[in-house]
């Protein structure tokens, strides 16, 4: 009963915490913790040289470089001309001889050895071609043919300013509605980002098990993204537990949904191009650890709510039992569950848009469609993020309740007085 003289009413924090239930927590999570740490060690990967992919480079067998260039002129005429991706200084050579028509855009070479000269892309045009217009700041591919003259070709459009400005607008608003925490959000955002390109994709290049390196990625992410964003605490650490609980519920459902359905990832021109040019990495592995490190996102976003509502709760009614916060944690869960899945499926189905668009003219019937592989990927990939998502519920909310609320003492007796208290 002493416990509760030491009981503290501003509600900056969680209030009448379980002294066992919080050893319990922490101590789970400093072992899971060390696992994940010995798991990164081991599935480190190791220095590796792979070949580059044929479609990705030039004719000598190196990597394709790409320069920046404006396009100064573009008319349509006569093409066949010599200079047509070649280097040139003042004007293209005339086309030879006049064998078709098609849109000729002299091209301001900007950066790179030729940086100051032109070339001439001849394009003939029809689907997939580029547009281009006078204006236009582009990427060009810089490459030998095999008599070991320059030659260029459009690669892409230049969109490193737009993008720039896009993101930083993205940073802006993020940091000015959310202030520190918004900030300390982008800054774990960076930090996932570079565990996905510094860990989890040269490991699985290196052959490492995918589900094993997913669930170590995502529990590095996990580890840093939340207690960066929503502070070191408690209520932080009963939401860190039950994403991890609900990750692995995530690894075991995907291991089990691409057991049953026989899905291959083959329908995705990406991954075909993974199978054909670096055939030593699995794709059903690939697979797996796009739906793991597919649904921390979300994971994350309904575990921190719980947790959150689950302390609030307890800080408002310091006479609630644990079973009422967790029945009316539960009623926000809920209302949670049903918004996010909407979130969770649309924004798969969107993404597949253009893939349903094709099969809705290719007089398939609906249950093809359904069952092949491209659309089915979508569906279990969203079926089992639904399912982890519901299960994480509970699961946190649980966890939080022990934490809010102590074991072994009686409800508070002066409930009126400390709500009195509280709101002054």
């Amino acid at each position: 009963m002493s416990d509760h003289h030491h009981h503290h009413h501003d509600h900056s924090g969680p209030i009448a915490i379980g002294d066992t239930a919080a050893r319990v927590v922490v101590g789970l999570l400093a072992i899971i913790g060390v696992v994940v740490l010995i798991g990164t060690v081991m599935l480190w990967p190791s220095e590796q040289h792979v070949e580059i992919p044929l479609p990705m480079q030039t004719v000598a067998g190196e990597a394709v470089h790409t320069e920046a260039a404006t396009v100064v002129m573009q008319d349509v005429g006569d093409c066949g001309s010599p200079s047509n991706g070649r280097v040139f200084v003042d004007a293209p050579e005339p086309p030879r001889m006049s064998a078709y028509t098609c849109q000729r855009s002299i091209i301001d070479i900007r950066s790179g050895p030729d940086e100051g000269k032109k070339t001439l892309f001849e394009i003939a045009p029809g689907p997939g071609q580029p547009d281009l217009r006078a204006g236009d700041d582009i990427r060009v591919v810089r490459a030998a043919d095999p008599s070991g003259i320059t030659m260029y070709g459009f690669e892409d459009y230049s969109r490193g300013l737009p993008l720039t400005l896009i993101v930083l607008a993205f940073v802006l608003v993020i940091v000015i509605v959310a202030r520190w925490r918004g900030l300390r959000a982008i800054i774990g955002l960076c930090f996932a980002f570079g565990v996905v390109v510094m860990f989890l994709l040269p490991a699985l290049l290196d052959s490492k098990p995918a589900i094993p390196v997913a669930l170590v990625s995502g529990a590095l992410i996990l580890y840093v993204v939340l207690y960066l964003a929503h502070g070191v605490n408690l209520r932080t650490s009963s939401a860190l537990l039950g994403t991890l609980a609900s990750m692995l519920v995530a690894a075991f459902l995907s291991w089990v949904a691409l057991e049953i359905t026989h899905l291959t990832g083959l329908s995705e021109e990406q991954n075909t191009n993974v199978a054909t040019y670096i055939q030593h990495v699995s794709i059903t592995g690939l697979l797996l650890a796009g739906f793991i490190i597919g649904s921390l996102g979300v994971l994350n976003d309904v575990t921190i709510t719980q947790a959150s509502a689950a302390f609030e709760l307890a800080a408002l009614d310091e006479g609630a039992s644990r079973r009422e916060i967790f029945t009316a944690t539960m009623r926000v869960g809920r209302d949670h569950i049903a918004s996010t899945v909407y979130t969770l499926v649309l924004a798969y189905a969107g993404g597949a848009l253009p893939l349903l668009l094709l099969f809705s003219i290719a007089g398939r019937s609906i249950t093809d469609v359904l069952t092949g592989d491209a659309v089915a990927i979508e569906i279990t990939r969203s079926a089992v993020g639904g399912i982890a998502l519901a299960l994480s519920v509970p699961l946190t909310t649980a966890i939080a309740v022990m934490l809010a609320r102590p074991f072994g003492g009686k409800v508070p007796v002066a409930k009126p007085q400390r709500a009195r208290h509280a709101r002054d």
